[in-house]
Formats: C-alpha cells, structure tokens, sequence
C-alpha cells in the first residue's frame, strides 16, 4: 500500500496562524492540499497571502481565545466555511514570565486558560464533528516543558505539562472512534514567543550549547511533523507526544 500525505480534500482549522509555527503549519497543509480556517484574535493577512500563493484559499474566524466563550462559534463557522473539519492544530498560546516569588494569579489563569482550558474545549468540539464522520485529527502543540520545568515560566510549565496529558487521556476515547489525538513538542523554535530568549546573550549560548543540530529551530521545522500527524501516514500513531527539538531531549 502506497503512503500518502496528500491531504487533498481535507479540511482543517489552525488557531494562532497569523505568525511563526502556526503560520509555517497553515501553510504547509494547504501545500498538502488541504482546505484551511485561520483562528486568532488579529487578521492573519499574510498567512492567507501565502496559502493563496500555493493555490489554496483561506477563510479567517477571527476569535479570542483567552477564553471559551467563542469555541461553539469558531467550529460552527469553520465548518460553514470550509464545509467540515477533519483537521485540528491547537497551536493558539501565549507566554508570561517573571520570579517564582512574583507571579501573578493574573499571569498564571491568562496561560492556563489560554493554552490548556480553551485547548481542550475546543478539541472537544471538533471531536463532536469528527466522532459523527468517524475520522479526524487532531493537534496539540505541546513544548519542551510539558517534560521539564523551564526558568520563570511556572504557569506556561504547568499548561504544557497539562497538554501532554490531555492529549493522552483525549485520545484514549477518542481512538476508538475514529480519531487519532496527538502532540508535538517544539525545542527551541525562533519565534516572537522566545524573542526574549534569543536577545539574551547568557541565555541564549546556553540553548544553543545544549542543542545537538546547532541553531534554532525555524518555525517550518514543526510543519512537516504537522502534515505526517495529518495525513493517513499517521493513522496508527495516537497519543504520543512528538518532541521536535533539534536533539535537546536526548542531550
């Protein structure tokens, strides 16, 4: 039998899109083939311009995923816009970072809630869709801490860790119905997320020390993980969480 990442046919919602991973993920499943919806708070104006450029088009559902109030909504509309879901990249977050000693209830609800509540309600909506056709996919971006702990970031720590198990507890249900649940872990991709990281010369020799290839990862580097996690090549993989990360797990 011939393995096929041809996506064609295949509809799929990206939230977070109109920048670094989520953008290079967009872009590179409507290379494969597949129709897409863009979710973010701001219009992603050159996603949809590079997914134009593969031929491809994009409809955007502009939404604020801070909290779960517009997840009926955002599923609604992409299936009226693209007709269906058979794709779901939860790729959506935000960072907050300062001491152990300073960290604000205001800092850790806005990451939990952002890139672990609404993660998993909106999964939960998708999968409603997908369980009714008996076949989907869906995607969690996970990182490097959901297995360790990071440096000032307790909150995005807990979230991530917090990924890692919904993925494997969603795809325990979700399986036998059709629909595969996995994640992938970035290392350290060069993104506005990590800005910080990259501007601080201690910090950013450290990473780089430890990183077996050498350099930062670019966003594009998570995007072929994304279309083999999309397409029939995948569809005995489910719950595993995929670390792309240039060899730092294993340094």
């Amino acid at each position: 039998m011939a393995i096929s990442f041809d996506l064609s046919g295949r509809r799929a919602l990206v939230t977070g899109a109109n920048t670094g991973i989520g953008q290079a993920i967009a872009v590179a499943l409507a290379q494969a083939g597949a129709r897409i919806a863009l979710c973010g708070r701001t219009s992603p104006d050159e996603t949809m311009d590079l997914i134009a450029a593969t031929g491809q088009t994009a409809t955007n559902i502009a939404a604020d995923l801070s909290n779960i109030k517009p997840i009926k909504r955002v599923i609604e509309e992409t299936v009226a816009s693209i007709g269906g879901i058979d794709i779901l990249v939860n790729n959506a977050g935000i960072i907050r970072r300062n001491d152990l000693e300073e960290f604000t209830e205001e800092d850790w609800d806005a990451v939990v809630d952002t890139n672990l509540k609404s993660l998993f309600f909106l999964s939960q909506a998708a999968a409603l869709r997908m369980i009714d056709q008996g076949s989907g996919k869906i995607i969690n971006i996970a990182s490097l801490l959901s297995f360790q702990g990071g440096i000032r970031v307790p909150s995005y720590a807990a979230a991530k860790s917090g990924v890692a198990g919904v993925t494997k507890a969603m795809s325990n249900e979700l399986a036998p119905k059709g629909v595969q649940v996995n994640a992938i872990a970035p290392g350290y991709i060069a993104t506005n997320n990590t800005a910080a990281l990259q501007a601080d010369e201690t910090r950013n020799h450290q990473i780089l020390e430890r990183i077996p290839i050498g350099r930062w990862g670019r966003p594009e580097d998570i995007a072929g993980t994304a279309v083999f996690l999309s397409s029939a090549a995948s569809d005995y993989i489910t719950g595993q969480v995929i670390a792309v990360d240039g060899g730092w797990l294993g340094r």
